[in-house]
């Protein structure tokens, strides 16, 4: 399976803000976009002052930055668009709401993971039931309904006892419930667009795609 596998700190700064991709670092003093904030290469400096970006610019920028926040890479990314341009109603949203539906944005946004990298690895590893289904695919898409859960012979390991007193603490998005004590959550409903953080035009994506 491909991924990418350079400093992902490089792209919150070629974003210009943090895209939360190592968790609890971004939070700190340590988050390089707070230490360098400035696009990275030996230019890096120098960006600040070049001419405004064309409209395919910004275009082509508010795609990468969705792909880097939510952890996709290119081709996966355009076929959620097709899939999002085939189904009714915004395709903007559509897409958003399906980036929302991925496995491992539900088990990041559940608070099992403190990033959607740290999810996917806890998905690959087999650590994450889907309706009561052992599942290793991060990318599956939920439903309403699904019931999304730390396996029971895994919560015995030192990486989720800690975790255990966490959740206590933890707020999820409102289309999500958490079971703190179980260690599992339920997918109440499909995400509205004001309760999707992601800090992304969605619709200069569809002027990207549709040019």
């Amino acid at each position: 399976m491909a991924r990418y596998k350079e400093s992902v700190c490089k792209l919150c700064r070629r974003e210009g803000m943090k895209l939360f991709l190592k968790g609890e670092r971004c939070l700190s003093p340590k988050c390089a976009v707070e230490r360098r904030p400035f696009v990275p290469g030996m230019h890096g400096r120098q960006a600040r002052f070049r001419r405004q970006e064309s409209d395919y610019g910004q275009q082509l920028r508010e795609k990468q930055r969705a792909r880097r926040f939510y952890g996709v890479l290119e081709r996966q990314f355009r076929r959620y668009f097709d899939l999002a341009l085939r189904a009714r109603g915004q395709t903007g949203f559509n897409l958003l709401v399906i980036l929302e539906r991925r496995l491992d944005n539900v088990v990041y946004r559940l608070g099992f993971a403190d990033s959607r990298a740290q999810a996917r690895q806890l998905v690959n590893h087999g650590h994450i039931e889907l309706n009561g289904v052992k599942t290793d695919i991060p990318s599956a898409l939920v439903n309403v309904g699904d019931q999304i859960r730390v396996r029971e012979q895994k919560q015995s390991n030192g990486y989720f006892r800690d975790l255990a007193e966490i959740l206590e603490h933890r707020s999820v998005p409102e289309w999500l419930s958490l079971n703190a004590s179980e260690m599992s959550g339920t997918v109440v409903a499909f995400p509205t667009r004001e309760q999707i953080d992601a800090p992304v035009n969605e619709q200069l994506i569809v002027e990207y795609y549709s040019r």
